[in-house]
């Protein structure tokens, strides 16, 4: 049975789109995180019409938590943009309580809705058959030069923004995804390693899944972001340069580790995002 929220979501979005041309207030000023809660509650229906599983339903401690550690996530990359400058917000309301909030409820949308994305993917088991033809062994000296390439990868960019400034979205997944790997936490490296190709690659279609969806109802909304990318800011899809979408999919891998290595230090482990 399709759950009762999934329909308040489609709601949600189709009031907002039309709420687009009519502009009605405080809806259109709300508009962004407004339509991403329609966007989970239609995704985590549809899932739990397929596999039973449910993001909300099953866990809301666990799904509430996933709200909080979003919120965190994007602030950390809120702080790396204060060197590389790559985005910027127009529109922004006066009242510094109501940003704070519009802020932090944007923020919090961005975790639940890719997991909800990429469980969408891997329920209809798109990439499952798909492997990799050779094993391969993971060293520690390979997972220590990978966390030392990934705070390579991080400093850079704070000290040569203009050239640097693609590595804030690879450093993360390389500082950490080892370090989940070493704890025995979901990883990129250990589906590697078992030759198993389904989840690497329903993150990665995620990502610019997400990645559309965001430019998209980004464009209609204030306020909004506006990207200045040296280098690449031409051929634009919405605000986003074209090029600026292959970001979204080393994002996907960011957004899967960081997710888990806070969850292994705060949270049960979550076999519904793990498997």
């Amino acid at each position: 049975m399709f759950k009762w929220y999934g329909l308040v979501g489609i709601l949600i979005i189709v009031l907002m789109e039309i709420n687009f041309f009519f502009k009605i207030q405080p809806f259109a000023s709300w508009y962004f995180p407004i339509i991403w809660i329609g966007y989970i509650l239609v995704l985590d229906a549809i899932n739990k019409k397929i596999s039973g599983k449910s993001l909300i339903s099953d866990n809301k401690n666990n799904f509430f938590g996933i709200l909080i550690i979003s919120a965190l996530f994007w602030w950390v990359f809120e702080f790396t943009n204060l060197s590389v400058h790559n985005w910027g917000y127009i529109g922004i309301m006066g009242d510094l309580r109501l940003r704070n909030l519009f802020g932090l409820l944007s923020f919090a949308t961005v975790l639940p809705a890719f997991f909800e994305t990429y469980e969408l993917i891997r329920n209809i088991h798109l990439f499952d058959k798909l492997k990799l033809k050779k094993k391969h062994d993971i060293t520690k000296r390979f997972l220590h030069t990978m966390m030392v390439i990934g705070i390579i990868f991080f400093i850079l960019p704070l000290l040569f923004p203009k050239l640097a400034f693609p590595l804030v979205w690879l450093s993360f997944y390389f500082i950490l995804d080892p370090i989940n790997y070493l704890h025995k936490q979901p990883s990129i490296i250990k589906h590697i390693k078992d030759r198993n190709l389904a989840i690497p690659l329903s993150l990665l279609l995620a990502g610019i899944i997400m990645g559309f969806f965001w430019e998209f109802w980004n464009f209609y909304a204030l306020p909004k972001w506006t990207y200045n990318i040296p280098f690449v800011s031409f051929f634009k899809i919405f605000e986003m340069p074209l090029l600026g979408y292959l970001g979204y999919f080393p994002f996907a891998f960011e957004l899967y580790v960081m997710y888990f290595f806070v969850q292994s230090l705060f949270l049960r482990r979550d076999k519904l995002l793990a498997n």
